[in-house]
């Protein structure tokens, strides 16, 4: 839902995100690349693309916007982009950031995935097996353990495919949900893991996508 904007509200000078926050670029057709501040300056920011992603062209670049989370809400930027260095097409400069607007809406993409889980409090010692009911870059909802409280620490290992390394950090109970599953916020995890968290949910929806194109033509 879009929030209401009045003149006071749109002459508030708005923070530029931290080096190391999260963001998401949004393109002129609606996709949004899950990204990472890497720099900051006065006037511009650095941004790196979480998502491997082909260069984009001149005109891609100016339909361009950039995301964010800040206490007043989603927002939304616009300015200069460019591409500082061909070598590294993920990486874009956004020059004079312009504020546009204020959302609400997620910071990220969450999808239905069950994967096997340890997670255990901070302070304890013993692991307890779970599983994922959704996943998303900034946390998990899980079927358990029922000892978990809101407020507690724990430490995770999530399990995204067999025969791969654990996606492992720290995170923090926020909510217990009425069917009894705890959602976990991360507050701490590499950015490796989180890199390859966001594309695994990216694959997830690609195959549901192909599924439903495949089950469209068998219908027809």
């Amino acid at each position: 839902m879009r929030l209401r904007r009045d003149k006071a509200e749109q002459s508030r000078p708005v923070a530029l995100p931290d080096r190391g926050e999260a963001v998401a670029i949004s393109t002129a057709t609606g996709g949004q690349i899950p990204s990472r501040v890497i720099g900051r300056d006065a006037d511009s920011l650095l941004v790196a693309m979480l998502v491997p992603t082909r260069p984009f062209t001149p005109r891609e670049l100016e339909g361009l916007v950039l995301l964010f989370n800040n206490p007043r809400g989603r927002i939304r930027l616009t300015g200069s982009f460019s591409i500082p260095d061909e070598r590294e097409p993920d990486v874009l400069r956004l020059l004079a950031p312009r504020f546009v607007e204020v959302l609400q809406e997620r910071e990220y993409v969450r999808i239905n995935a069950a994967r096997p889980v340890l997670v255990y409090r901070v302070g304890d010692q013993m692991e307890v097996p779970s599983y994922t009911v959704d996943v998303s870059g900034g946390g998990l909802l899980l079927a358990g353990p029922d000892s978990l409280k809101p407020g507690d620490e724990v430490h995770f290992r999530l399990t995204l495919q067999p025969g791969t390394p654990p996606v492992a950090g720290k995170g923090r109970v926020v909510r217990i949900d009425p069917q009894g599953r705890r959602a976990v916020a991360f507050e701490q995890i590499t950015e490796l893991d989180r890199r390859r968290l966001v594309r695994f949910i990216f694959e997830c929806q690609r195959t549901e996508r192909r599924r439903g194109l495949q089950n469209g033509e068998h219908r027809g």
